[in-house]
């Protein structure tokens, strides 16, 4: 077992989504994202895309002077998205190469194939002060690929580990612990997210040594519209520690 202190970033999308869904402000993002903090969260991710069906690219800009903990821009680095992020300077950029048409994110970088490209990107993000993390499979060499980047850390891409662990598979989580050592190794901080809920939290943090941070939204939501936001909070906070 492994014991760090690992952050919770909670991500406050699918507050965005209900709010558009019947216009107007209710639920108050901002209030939100002001709430949540004072329950215990390290941190505020949001992920705008470009057809704004859920966080708006007004408020990444409203919730700058609300986020007094970390602030986690997430999202595919187009020009619109990058000139958004250099605007605002959150503490950390997470880079996700979804395109405009999926749901929710559904891949990893392939940081072979887009080396030059993420250099790139990722010198622009880091000349301007901010953090920039690379979101991930745990294919090993894609890792390895990742270091070579110029990004401070990954982010592992979990659904699988969710499904497995779902099934009873808890051996799923070896290709993640693996992934970690070697990151760490590397000198990137770690960071993980998708589908992680209260039930597989506490098993996944207890198998991944240096987990920096969790970014968690969808399930964090649900799971508060049958036990409160501000008990689920402290729930994910409570299995977070070490």
């Amino acid at each position: 077992m492994y014991f760090t202190m690992t952050k919770l970033s909670v991500n406050i999308n699918k507050i965005a989504t209900l709010r558009n869904s019947r216009g107007g402000n209710v639920p108050n993002l901002l209030k939100v994202a002001a709430d949540v903090q004072d329950f215990g969260a390290q941190g505020i991710t949001i992920h705008p895309r470009p057809d704004q069906r859920h966080i708006r690219y007004q408020d990444a800009y409203d919730l700058k002077s609300v986020v007094t903990t970390e602030y986690n821009i997430e999202g595919n680095p187009i020009p619109q998205f990058v000139d958004l992020v250099l605007d605002i300077k959150p503490t950390q950029v997470t880079l996700v190469p979804d395109s405009e048409e999926v749901l929710t994110s559904n891949a990893g970088w392939d940081t072979v194939t887009h080396q030059d490209y993420l250099k790139e990107v990722i010198k622009t993000f880091k000349d301007a002060g901010i953090r920039t993390s690379i979101f991930i499979d745990t294919d090993l060499a894609l890792i390895e690929a990742a270091a070579t980047t110029g990004a401070d850390r990954i982010e592992l891409y979990t659904e699988q580990f969710a499904k497995d662990f779902e099934a009873g598979n808890t051996a799923g989580v070896k290709a993640y612990r693996e992934a970690a050592i070697r990151a760490h190794e590397l000198g990137l901080g770690i960071n993980a997210g998708h589908d992680l809920n209260l039930d597989n939290i506490a098993f996944f943090k207890s198998e991944i040594p240096n987990l920096a941070e969790v970014s968690i939204g969808h399930a964090l939501i649900s799971e508060s519209i049958y036990l409160g936001i501000e008990n689920v909070v402290n729930m994910y906070l409570d299995r977070l520690k070490g």
